[in-house]
């Protein structure tokens, strides 16, 4: 259920517009925007000042303030980006109504090679306790890392592959525990040097039991477990190590590194025999692991017109499981009875880049390099006999050029950039599938298919943009891009049950490219007591592919079976309420399909300074709103974000800094077929910082989350009618760094 704000809020609501706390990371009040270098920008000497495309950064104070476990929530609320939850254990970015696989991940400048892009229940493997810098591009930024950033990027990064050398051994770690969840989270990390060598190492760990919530879990629950997200207990690990020499004129950088995860995906789970309101005698978890290899390395002036060849690679080795555990309903709750592996995806990926910057020509400056891409992957049912996909095995070979170049000019600068690539995928022939086909919505049966082609795409992408001087105060920017998108395999081969997602999936290998015409204007205020970014855009996109869910006839979406089944069909004729097995209708039938689409929204944060000199007090404010339906008006599409507002302030005095937020994210019913509504909800937060002068370099915090305990759903989330976000929540910890 939604609050109301309390008496005590209602002055600071009331006088400012309410828009969501979120500032520009790299704004401090009264200063002009610190010199952060942008390093996913391939010229690698560029500040977010610097660039067309709206970029945040997080580092230093900012990002140890907004540290998550989860990328989707570090990243929340910043301007045009939303968390897209599957419970706790799962957090993915939505960049501007757009999630998945058009929201490019990457960790130190190459994607993740995980399996999140499709996957609402996937979690991204990304270990945000070892960031030292986040950048996130709004908007496409597939010319510089290809069709899978048409709707954002999100670069983590590290610093293992910094090639800045400490003069002296060199510590880093924090701790916390939050009361909510009994959640326990800790890091270390390690530098040594020696010489022009550096040995760097670094690992972490968190474990929580299931969390607190308000209320009942399900929308429409009314018995059973209150209070409590059940199954949402997390288990994380990640490591790595790796070595790095720099020199003089450039570095070479080598790294291995893992992560494996078991978490669950939040149920109705109630095993006792007094079943109120469908609770599920059963639950998914998922298990995940990764190791991963990279190599990173840069010369200058390697020959004559280049400044820099840079050279990026990584080998992923990821698997994950999704596994049932069933119960047998005992008045204790259940007694266990076996646990059952429903999904096993595997992915081997390989990713190289070479960037060369090269010497000014004709007033131009630049960058041109190569990317290549090797991907196989599959994810089918391992039972017995009886095995079937959900994805085909697949093979998918990426190869692209790209061409950036920027231009001084008396107003300003004008950027250009271009990017072009061949991908194909190539499927395996799969014969004797436990699924034979499905019913679609016209009636007409749609059989599986155990050929199926091969695909290849040819997508070319360009872009142009400005930045214009407005006196030292101001800066316009303005862009226009045109970019291509292929299908992913997920969306060209499915064709089976998503287990722990609950849904039932069918691709089609017909599906063309998207195009996307992204036009955006924005505004900043650099310098000055009262600093502000806002924007502008539009985005339109022919032949979007989206995951339509199908009406029943009564506004809810269409269930099936393991094997495809709708109600009175196959294997479910003759079945009576309560039975299991394939008489269970578990899983949301959605099938990818192709429209005319398009997004348009507005961005704006600023940061005033009320109070300089030994207590410093700033207020923070900002909002964000975008659109996203089909076009021709067919309808709205599914699980845009809803508009956000809120406002925030700083005090600072001596060794302690104290922060206060206050959000409104806004009810959504634009709503497409089959999909409910959410409601609106205020986020209450505060942090306390303290640096105390006995323990140089060592810091102590305390934090607290959804002070008002709302029952808030994400509506762009895959998951919101089964789990509301956790409740009130508190955090205390502790963070250093000495050495060096």
């Amino acid at each position: 259920m939604s609050h109301s704000l309390p008496p005590a809020a209602l002055p600071l609501a009331a006088s400012l517009l309410l828009l969501p706390a979120t500032l520009p990371a790299q704004v401090t009040p009264g200063q002009p925007l610190q010199e952060i270098i942008v390093t996913a920008d391939p010229r690698e000497a560029r500040t977010p000042g610097d660039l067309v495309s709206p970029v945040t950064v997080l580092s230093g104070a900012e990002l140890a303030r907004r540290q998550a476990p989860t990328l989707g929530e570090l990243l929340d609320g910043l301007p045009g980006v939303s968390n897209s939850s599957f419970g706790p254990g799962v957090g993915r970015p939505v960049v501007r109504g757009l999630q998945g696989s058009r929201v490019q991940v990457l960790e130190d400048g190459l994607p993740v090679g995980d399996v999140s892009g499709e996957g609402a229940d996937h979690a991204i493997g990304i270990d945000t306790s070892r960031a030292t810098q986040v950048e996130v591009f709004r908007g496409p930024a597939v010319l510089l890392y290809g069709s899978g950033a048409a709707g954002g990027l999100v670069n983590v990064r590290s610093n293992r592959h910094d090639p800045e050398l400490r003069n002296g051994p060199w510590f880093t770690g924090q701790a916390s525990y939050g009361e909510n969840g009994n959640d326990r989270q800790g890091s270390l990390g390690i530098e040594l040097p020696a010489g022009n060598f550096a040995l760097r190492a670094d690992g972490s760990r968190r474990r929580t039991k299931d969390f607190s919530i308000d209320g009942f879990q399900q929308v429409g629950q009314t018995g059973g477990r209150r209070d409590r997200l059940v199954n949402s207990s997390i288990e994380t690990d990640a490591w790595s190590v790796g070595g790095i020499w720099s020199g003089p004129r450039g570095y070479l950088s080598i790294g291995y590194s893992g992560w494996e995860t078991d978490y669950g995906i939040p149920e109705n789970f109630d095993a006792r025999p007094r079943n109120i309101g469908g609770q599920s005698d059963d639950f998914e978890r998922v298990f995940a692991d990764f190791t991963r290899i990279d190599l990173r390395g840069e010369l200058r002036e390697p020959v004559a017109g280049i400044e820099v060849a840079r050279l990026k690679l990584a080998w992923t080795e990821f698997e994950q499981q999704e596994v049932e555990f069933k119960f047998d309903r005992t008045p204790a709750g259940g007694d266990f009875r076996e646990a059952v592996v429903e999904a096993d995806f595997a992915n081997d990926q390989l990713d190289l880049r070479l960037e060369l910057v090269h010497v000014p020509i004709g007033g131009l400056s630049g960058v041109f390099g190569f990317q290549y891409g090797d991907r196989d992957f599959v994810a089918g049912d391992p039972r017995g006999a009886d095995r079937n996909y959900y994805i085909r095995p697949v093979t998918t070979r990426n190869f692209a050029m790209f061409l950036l170049e920027e231009l001084p000019t008396a107003f300003g600068s004008l950027e250009f950039s271009a990017r072009i690539e061949r991908e194909r995928s190539s499927p395996d022939a799969i014969v004797g599938d436990r699924v034979t086909g499905v019913t679609g919505s016209d009636g007409a049966f749609i059989p599986f298919p155990e050929q199926a082609d091969s695909r290849s795409f040819w997508p070319v992408s360009l872009s142009a943009g400005a930045l214009v001087d407005l006196g030292a105060e101001y800066r316009l920017r303005a862009s226009v891009t045109r970019a291509e998108r292929t299908p992913s395999p997920e969306q060209l081969y499915a064709f089976g049950r998503h287990a722990a997602a609950g849904t039932f999936e069918i691709g089609d290998t017909r599906l063309g490219k998207e195009t996307y015409l992204n036009l955006e204007i924005g505004l900043d205020r650099r310098t000055g007591q009262v600093l502000y970014q806002g924007a502008l855009f539009y985005n339109r996109v022919d032949d979007f592919i989206y995951l339509r869910s199908e009406d029943d006839g009564t506004g809810a979406p269409v269930f099936v079976n393991d094997i495809g089944n709708r109600a009175g069909e196959g294997a479910t004729l003759g079945c009576a309420p309560g039975d299991g097995g394939l008489c269970r209708l578990r899983n949301q039938l959605v099938f990818s399909e192709q429209a005319d689409a398009e997004f348009y929204g507005a961005e704006f944060n600023a940061v005033a300074s009320l109070l300089e000199g030994p207590t410093s007090v700033a207020l923070r404010f900002g909002g964000d709103y975008v659109r996203g339906k089909l076009r021709g008006g067919n309808g709205n599409l599914p699980r845009i974000t809803p508009k956000r507002a809120g406002a925030g302030i700083d005090v600072s005095h001596g060794n302690v800094v104290v922060s206060t937020d206050l959000s409104r994210i806004f009810g959504q019913s634009r709503t497409a077929e089959a999909e409910t509504s959410t409601g609106s909800f205020y986020l209450l937060s505060f942090d306390i910082e303290w640096q105390p002068d006995v323990l140089a370099g060592a810091s102590l915090f305390l934090r607290g989350r959804n002070l008002l305990n709302e029952d808030g759903r994400l509506h762009q989330s895959f998951f919101k009618d089964q789990a509301p976000i956790i409740g009130r929540a508190f955090f205390a910890g502790a963070r250093f760094e000495f050495g060096g």
